[in-house]
C-alpha cells in the first residue's frame, strides 16, 4: 500500500468539500495526514442539491455519525424514490415511481420483468411498475423507509436535506475530528517545474503548500481546469438543460412523503423536495427553448405564486472533466462534473470519487481511477438522456427534439433496442455491465412507466403461452409488507426526540 501524504488541502467547502475531508480524515489521519479545508464566506455554495440516493447514508455510516445526529440538524426527511409526473401522455402512464431497492423487491420484480415482457410482445397484461414494488407504496402511503426490528429484509433508502446546514454540520464534525478549517479567498496556483500544484496563493499574500490538493471549488475548477488545463467534456448534445430557477415553498396540508416528485413541464421539469421546514423547488430547464423570465413564470405558475414572487436563477455545465485525479489533484463534486439533478447523483459521485480514490492510491492505479470514473459519469448521463429519448410527449419544440435525439452511445442504444425488439432487458443490462450505474429494475421501470409498448388498440389477450400474473396476490404481498413500516411523522419525530 503506498505511503499516505503527509498534507491535503482541499479548496472549496459545501457538502462535496467536507464529505471529501471527512472521508480523507478517516482513512489517513491515523497514519498523521494533516487535512485543511479553506473555503471563502465570500464564495457561496450553489446550495440545489437537496436529494440524495441511497449513497448518503452509506457515506454518515462509513464516518460513524447516527441520523438522529445530524437529520433534525438539517431539516432532513426520508426518501424512498423519485415519482415522475407529466413525463409521459399515454393513458394510464401519466406518472410512475422510480423506487429504491429492497431485498422484497426479490419476490415481485421477476412478476414485473415477465409481465413487461408480455406487454412489449404485444399481450394485454398489466406492466405498469408501481404495484409491483414495496418502495412505491411507502411513499404513496406517507410511511418511511425504516424497517423495524422484526422486518428481515434489507430496505435501502435517501434523504431530502437542506444543502446548506448539512454543509455546516459536516464542517462542525470536521473540524472537531482535526480538520483545520482556513478561511482564505485563493487568487491563483502555483505549479512547480513538473507541473505539480505546489501552493495556493490567497488574495492577501498567504501562501499554503501541501502534497496533495483536492479541487472542490465548484464550476470554477480552479486547480483542475483553471490551473492544470484538463479538459471539460460537455454533456450538452443530449442533456439539453443548462439553467434552473428555485423557489421554496411551505408545505400544504397533509403528510410529508418520503419521495422527491419531478413533474415535466414545457422546457424542462419542476422538482419538488420536501424537507421538515419546506419545500423545495426548481425548475431545471434549456435556455435553447424558453428563456429565464418565461421559466420563471412557468414555475411560480405551477407553485401557484403570485406574478412577482422572488425566485433564483442559476447555470448548469453539464458534462465532466476528462480526468478526475491529474498530478496531485484530485476534482470531485462540481469541479468534476456536473449532471442534471434528475435522479439526485451529485453526493453518490462525490462518495464514488473519494472511495475509489482512496482504493486506487493504496494500489497507484490513477488510470484505473480514471477510466472508473468517467464510465461512472457516462453510465449515469445515459440513464438520465434515456429519461428525455423514451419519454411519450410531443406537446412543445423541447419534447419533440429531446424524443428525437441521435446523439446516443452504444451502450443506451443498445438497451433501448433490446426493449423495443422484446429482448431480455435484464440479461443487456448485466452483460453490458452497467447495473452497478442502474440496475434491471431501474431501467424496466422507466421504460414501462412511461408506457413504451404496442399501442392498446393491437393488444391482444394472453394464451396458455403466458403464465398467469395474480395482480392481487401481488397487492396483497405489497400491503401486507407496508404494514410494518411506521408513518414518517413518526419516525420523523422519533429522531427529534432523539436528537
Amino acid at each position: 500500500m503506498a505511503a499516505a501524504p503527509k498534507s491535503v488541502i482541499i479548496l472549496g467547502g459545501g457538502t462535496a468539500g467536507w464529505m471529501t475531508a471527512n472521508l480523507l480524515h478517516r482513512r489517513w489521519a491515523d497514519q498523521g495526514t494533516q487535512i485543511s479545508l479553506i473555503e471563502s464566506k465570500d464564495i457561496g455554495i450553489i446550495g440545489v442539491g437537496e436529494g440524495s440516493t441511497p449513497q448518503l447514508k452509506a457515506f454518515f455510516d462509513e464516518i460513524g455519525v447516527a441520523e438522529a445526529e445530524w437529520m433534525p440538524r438539517c431539516n432532513a426527511t426520508y426518501k424512498a424514490g423519485i415519482e415522475f409526473t407529466g413525463w409521459s401522455d399515454r393513458p394510464g402512464f401519466e406518472r410512475y415511481f422510480h423506487p429504491f431497492p429492497t431485498e422484497v423487491d426479490d419476490f415481485t420484480q421477476g412478476q414485473f420483468f415477465y409481465a413487461t415482457l408480455a406487454r412489449r410482445s404485444g399481450r394485454d397484461v398489466p406492466a405498469h411498475p408501481d404495484p409491483f414494488f414495496l418502495p412505491t407504496r411507502i411513499a404513496r402511503e406517507a410511511l418511511a423507509p425504516i424497517a423495524p426490528a422484526n422486518f428481515p429484509f434489507f430496505v435501502s433508502y435517501g434523504y431530502h436535506f437542506d444543502a446548506h446546514l448539512i454543509g455546516e454540520f459536516l464542517r462542525e464534525l470536521g473540524t472537531k475530528r482535526g480538520i483545520a478549517h482556513v478561511e482564505a479567498r485563493i487568487a491563483s496556483v502555483e505549479l512547480d517545474d513538473g507541473g505539480n500544484v505546489a501552493a495556493l496563493l490567497a488574495d492577501d499574500g498567504r501562501r499554503f503548500e501541501a502534497d496533495f490538493f483536492v479541487d472542490a471549488s465548484g464550476f470554477r475548477a480552479a486547480i483542475i481546469e483553471g490551473a492544470l488545463g484538463e479538459p471539460h467534456r460537455p454533456f450538452a448534445e443530449n442533456l439539453f438543460n443548462d439553467r434552473a430557477v428555485v423557489a421554496p415553498t411551505p408545505h400544504g396540508p397533509g403528510p410529508i412523503h418520503p419521495c422527491t416528485r419531478s413533474t415535466a413541464k414545457s422546457a424542462g421539469w419542476i422538482w419538488h423536495i420536501p424537507l421538515i421546514n419546506r419545500v423545495g423547488n426548481g425548475y431545471v430547464y434549456s435556455s435553447r427553448y424558453i428563456d429565464d423570465d418565461a421559466a420563471a413564470d412557468e414555475l411560480r405558475t405551477h407553485l401557484g405564486l403570485s406574478e412577482d414572487a422572488e425566485v433564483r436563477h442559476l447555470k448548469m455545465k453539464c458534462g465532466r472533466i476528462e480526468r478526475s485525479w491529474v498530478k496531485n489533484c484530485l476534482a470531485v463534486g462540481l469541479a468534476q462534473g456536473f449532471l442534471e439533478p434528475l435522479e439526485a447523483t451529485a453526493l453518490h459521485i462525490v462518495l464514488a470519487t473519494v472511495k475509489g480514490f482512496l482504493d486506487a492510491w493504496d494500489k497507484d492505479d490513477r488510470e484505473g481511477f480514471n477510466a472508473t470514473i468517467a464510465r461512472r459519469y457516462e453510465g449515469i448521463r445515459d440513464y438520465l438522456v434515456c429519461h428525455y429519448r423514451t419519454a411519450l410527449r410531443s406537446d412543445t419544440e423541447y419534447w419533440r427534439d429531446a424524443t428525437r435525439m441521435d446523439a446516443l452511445s452504444d451502450s443506451l442504444k443498445g438497451v433501448i433496442t433490446a426493449w423495443f425488439t422484446r429482448a431480455d432487458l435484464r440479461e443487456e443490462v448485466l452483460h453490458q455491465g452497467i447495473a452497478g450505474y442502474y440496475g434491471p429494475a431501474s431501467w424496466h421501470c422507466m421504460l414501462a412507466g412511461y408506457g413504451n409498448f404496442p399501442d392498446d388498440a393491437k393488444l391482444t389477450q394472453p394464451g396458455p403461452d403466458i403464465a398467469p400474473i395474480d395482480m392481487a396476490e401481488v397487492e396483497r404481498f405489497v400491503s401486507g409488507c407496508a404494514m410494518n413500516f411506521p408513518t414518517h411523522a413518526e419516525a420523523l419525530g422519533r429522531l427529534a426526540e432523539a436528537a
